[in-house]
């Protein structure tokens, strides 16, 4: 099996981080990947706002989670029993799960394909991160850890262009070691028709 595909059938959400900070070289191997994905048309319009900041990245968390309306978790649909989800979890206050390295990718507010280049671009950083040994997670709805004036102002000390805006966060750090890796679930069939 070749190494991109046993990544790319490793590779899992990861909501449960160590506090300890990812290396510098490893986070910019992984900010390259996302910096060489694929973007409706070559325009290369996403930015890659990256926070390691605790105190900032567990604010926005909050605020996020806060803003957050997600339909919590039955007990027959939920997002993850190994690792929960804010939606699996309301005791759960930070949209971020405390996570030492939040990347927040702002996309241009009138292109079309926007969130289509924020996401070829968190996947590309997933895959780089897992092949590292780092884990991530890839968080939707980006713009509302900035829906408070907190958020507002950390935007503008980033000099963040108001024809932006916050697509996705997609959150990076050590695994915790007390947990094992997710098991992936069964691949469901019928999802592939062939004409």
């Amino acid at each position: 099996m070749s190494e991109l595909k046993e990544t790319i059938l490793h590779r899992r959400a990861i909501r449960r981080f160590e506090e300890k900070q990812i290396d510098e070289d490893v986070l910019q191997q992984i900010l390259e990947a996302g910096m060489y994905a694929p973007s409706a048309g070559g325009r290369q319009g996403v930015l890659f706002v990256v926070s390691q900041d605790r105190v900032v990245n567990e604010k926005l968390g909050k605020i996020k989670r806060a803003n957050s309306n997600p339909q919590m978790a039955t007990a027959t649909s939920y997002v993850s029993k190994e690792q929960p989800s804010i939606a699996d979890d309301p005791n759960l206050k930070n949209a971020f799960y405390d996570a030492p390295t939040v990347i927040t990718l702002f996309a241009p507010k009138n292109f079309l394909f926007a969130a289509e280049d924020c996401a070829c671009a968190a996947e590309n950083m997933m895959l780089m991160a897992d092949s590292l040994g780092v884990g991530s997670c890839y968080i939707g709805q980006g713009w509302m850890a900035f829906a408070d004036p907190y958020g507002q102002e950390v935007l503008r000390s980033w000099n963040i262009r108001t024809d932006y805006y916050a697509v996705m966060q997609l959150l990076l750090g050590c695994p915790k070691e007390c947990d094992s890796h997710p098991t992936p679930k069964p691949r469901k069939d019928g999802r592939v028709l062939r004409f």
